[in-house]
């Protein structure tokens, strides 16, 4: 009997330590900076940022051949400069449970884009299989027409 008490104590505990990191999760750690970008354009911005990342890694050449750099394009699309985002993103940050919902909706609009570009590609691939099929069509026709007027 006591070993099942040790274990209902130790588990009260458990709970206990959980629950409370779970409502520090919640827990203002920071303060909210002046100039906080506003959670839906943050969405936006590292949306973006992963994108131009991922061109960096595939097409560097191609970037710096427009002297274009990823970062600053970004920052001025949305008109924040790097210390507004780096305050903006520790903020956030500092919301465990924020910052993952955000990363989340990222992910989810990532998602949508290459929905629509797979959906795209395939329209494509349809149209140019039907291009083909025509042009079969005709070449098989005009074999057919030509056979046909032998003597």
């Amino acid at each position: 009997m006591p070993l099942v008490k040790k274990y209902l104590s130790l588990k009260n505990s458990f709970s206990f330590v959980l629950i409370a990191f779970f409502m520090s999760c919640n827990e203002q750690l920071m303060e909210k900076p002046d100039r906080l970008i506003p959670r839906d354009k943050m969405v936006s911005v590292l949306k973006d940022l992963a994108l131009v990342n991922a061109a960096k890694t595939t097409n560097i050449t191609r970037l710096r051949e427009k002297n274009l750099d990823p970062m600053v394009y970004v920052f001025e699309k949305y008109d924040i400069d790097s210390v507004q985002f780096v305050e903006s993103d520790r903020y956030y940050a500092s919301l465990p449970v924020e910052y993952e919902k955000i990363y989340q909706e990222v992910e989810a609009e990532i998602q949508k884009d290459i929905d629509v570009l797979k959906e795209a590609e395939a329209r494509q691939d349809s149209l140019e299989r039907l291009e083909y099929e025509a042009r079969q069509a005709e070449r098989k026709a005009a074999n057919q027409a030509a056979t046909d007027s032998l003597p």
